[in-house]
């Protein structure tokens, strides 16, 4: 299923604003429309895809269509919407499995549990090849990513950033005019909050983000215009 227009518009916008060598496309994924992003050096066509949460047919195609080489699988965070695919994926493309941090293990050792209680078909338990901290950097050909640890939603959440593009994969961390859910096990608000502010916005008001669900948003529009972060004194 195709992006919706709203969110292809403002992803359409960012791409046109010059010739980054990090680009990026979204194919939403799973009854639940999750923004699983195929993300690619243009300078080498290595790929890298975040968040393969199903529907692989959809992500083979997209990826011949772009002619990437993929080389490796992210993950934000361990529920069912956003790692479904993975396993599957994984194996018939031969690539590692990267992330999330390692208190998530719970969420991905569960995984027979979570296809139980959102009924989707079973997804089987796995473990990554590699468990993601605070501070690692993933390598997708000349372009780089850096990892940074957003607990609050789930425990092991991490955010994806590339500062040259200025552009952040947040996972469910935070949404145009929302944040995550917090009442799953080991969820907080305040840690959250506390994720969204003080490790997000110093990363630049000019930085676009793509949520795990929705239209795309910089940081500097929710800290005007999120009601649940939004900054007390307004922005000049």
């Amino acid at each position: 299923m195709p992006i919706s227009t709203s969110t292809y518009q403002e992803w359409y916008q960012f791409r046109k604003r010059g010739r980054m060598s990090l680009q990026f496309e979204i194919v939403p994924v799973t009854p639940f429309q999750q923004n699983c992003s195929i993300v690619w050096c243009d300078e080498t066509k290595d790929a890298a895809i975040v968040d393969p949460g199903g529907d692989i047919h959809l992500l083979k195609a997209k990826i011949q269509q772009l002619g990437l080489d993929v080389t490796q699988l992210l993950l934000t965070h361990g529920h069912l919407d956003h790692v479904g695919g993975t396993a599957p994926l994984a194996a018939e493309l031969d690539v590692p499995i990267i992330g999330p941090h390692k208190d998530d293990a719970f969420w991905l050792e569960g995984l027979p549990r979570q296809s139980e209680m959102f009924g989707f078909p079973l997804t089987e338990a796995f473990a990554p090849t590699q468990w993601l901290a605070e501070g690692d950097e993933i390598t997708i050909g000349n372009q780089k990513l850096q990892v940074i640890h957003t607990p609050g939603h789930t425990p092991g959440h991490v955010i994806l950033f590339n500062d040259d593009a200025k552009v952040a994969f947040v996972g469910d961390v935070l949404f145009k005019g929302g944040v995550g859910r917090t009442d799953f096990p080991q969820g907080d608000y305040q840690t959250l909050i506390d994720s969204i502010k003080g490790k997000l916005w110093p990363l630049g008001n000019d930085v676009t983000f793509v949520p795990g669900h929705g239209p795309l948003s910089t940081f500097g529009n929710e800290r005007v215009s999120n009601p649940f972060v939004a900054d007390e004194m307004p922005l000049y």
